[in-house]
């Protein structure tokens, strides 16, 4: 960690100083690790345990630190969609629909227009009438 304490103002010089002088009198004031290992694990002897069964095979500061990941981030796809008046407008076609493409499809335009040629074949419908019922007017 480096300090560079001629940027810092009196104030903050003030409280950096107070800051270390209370972590030196707190790690000062803990025992050494070594003894307080001893005391542990004899205690843990005295109720049957070893260390090991109690705290399992990493130390419980290691275990404490990790975060379960929740779900893999897809990764980048090619755009299919591309707006013919900004170039650097394009879409996957995944997620929603982009501000640009919405406006464009809401005044008459499909968005097969703005496929980009050769690359791209239009998105498939999440909705699909497999399994779905549908009604029928019997005249």
């Amino acid at each position: 960690m480096n300090i560079d304490v001629d940027q810092l103002s009196l104030r903050e010089l003030t409280a950096l100083l107070t800051a270390a002088e209370q972590r030196k009198k707190l790690i000062s004031s803990r025992r050494p690790i070594a003894a307080v290992r001893k005391k542990a694990t004899a205690l843990a002897a005295q109720y049957g345990y070893t260390i090991e069964e109690l705290f399992g095979e990493q130390p419980a500061a290691e275990t404490a630190g990790k975060k379960r990941s929740t779900r893999r981030k897809s990764g980048k796809v090619a755009p299919k969609y591309r707006d013919p008046d900004n170039k650097r407008n394009t879409w996957s076609g995944r997620g929603r629909m982009p501000r640009w493409l919405m406006h464009k499809t809401k005044h008459g335009r499909s968005a097969t227009d703005f496929l980009i040629p050769g690359l791209a074949k239009p998105t498939a419908r999440k909705s699909s009438s497999i399994g779905k019922r549908t009604l029928v007017k019997k005249v």
